[in-house]
């Protein structure tokens, strides 16, 4: 995950927040028409826009759409003024169709017109990024890239040597070591969704704490409550297989920062992240139960001595204070105090 790919996947989320608080302060005014309150659930959305469900969390994902919290609590919903401003674009529905597309590798090549061969280094390279994957029956990993972005790497002109001539030396240096950049640039992407869906502090840190190990998040939020107060964030995981499958395994792994210099990004994020939340509000934590003082069980009897040897000596005015003291025998938090007024009264 390089930094590159972190800005880039992080910059809209500025965008995304201006929207979020331009619809807070709409739906707080009386004087609004209620029709540009509505929200609707995305499954409803994608109806209205046509979408099957799978084009529409890719369009989610790519920024296409924005999306809103639930006041709720549910899951995230979708304005019905933003429904209005896509519709309202340029060649809809087809345009926004063309624009949320998503291809493999053999389909991609043909988009560029290069081999499969090809087009599956320029991934490894780095060069173009996948937006998705999923493991077929064979738990193979398949590849999923926006064609839009296919399209317009293969139309820059900077692009044509790479399409067309030879590999250069150093990047075919780079593949010969085993260099494979589409798991990790997947996870830059995916972290760049993830904070772009909140602005809670706590959140965002579970956001960047999801793709460490658990390990490594225990190292850096050592705290217990912190963690599990975290946790309640934790973003929602896509299955793949049953939990323990050798297909969960594989997409875990995927889905975990491996790189040195990947997991030293994430863990400096994560800590700095940390502080932010701390500062906006304190984990919960259980409230202490007050501690009982421990009475010795001598305490008790020392006492019925000194008493007795105070009735030895009776005065006027003490027969309230004995009253009291026997009273005051088997309070737990007075024999300290009382044993310290027997021996005043009999030295």
């Amino acid at each position: 995950m390089s930094g590159n790919t972190i800005t880039q996947s992080v910059t809209p989320g500025a965008n995304t927040a201006a929207a979020l608080v331009n619809a807070t302060v709409v739906g707080a005014n009386p004087a609004v028409d209620p029709a540009a309150r509505q929200t609707l659930a995305q499954s409803r959305a994608a109806r209205e826009l046509g979408l099957k469900r799978g084009e529409f969390d890719l369009a989610v994902r790519l920024g296409r759409i924005r999306t809103v919290p639930d006041e709720g609590g549910g899951g995230r919903r979708v304005a019905r003024a933003e429904i209005d401003r896509v519709m309202s674009e340029d060649g809809f529905p087809d345009g926004l169709k063309k624009r949320v597309k998503a291809v493999g590798t053999s389909e991609g090549a043909a988009l560029m017109d290069v081999t499969a061969a090809r087009f599956t280094k320029f991934a490894r390279l780095g060069f173009v990024v996948p937006v998705k994957f999923y493991l077929n029956r064979y738990r193979a990993v398949v590849w999923l890239y926006p064609a839009e972005e296919l399209r317009q790497f293969a139309e820059a002109e900077e692009n044509a040597p790479l399409l067309n001539g030879r590999t250069p030396e150093g990047l075919r240096d780079q593949l010969d070591a085993g260099l494979d950049l589409r798991a990790r640039n997947w996870r830059g992407r995916h972290v760049g969704f993830l904070l772009r869906q909140t602005e809670d502090p706590w959140a965002r840190a579970a956001a960047v704490a999801s793709l460490l190990d658990p390990a490594q998040v225990a190292e850096i939020v050592a705290d217990p409550y912190e963690r599990a107060y975290m946790n309640r964030f934790d973003p929602e995981r896509t299955t793949h297989g049953a939990p323990d499958s050798p297909a969960a395994h594989v997409a875990a792994r995927i889905m975990t920062a491996e790189d040195p210099d990947e997991i030293s990004w994430l863990r400096s994020d994560l800590a700095n992240t940390l502080q932010e939340a701390r500062a906006h509000r304190r984990a919960p934590r259980p409230t202490p139960k007050p501690r009982t003082p421990v009475v010795s069980r001598e305490r008790p009897r020392l006492i019925e001595e000194r008493l007795r040897l105070v009735e030895g000596r009776r005065q006027p005015g003490d027969e309230q204070q004995r009253t009291e003291v026997r009273q005051a025998i088997h309070e737990p938090e007075r024999p300290r105090r009382l044993l310290g007024w027997l021996r005043r009264r009999n030295p």
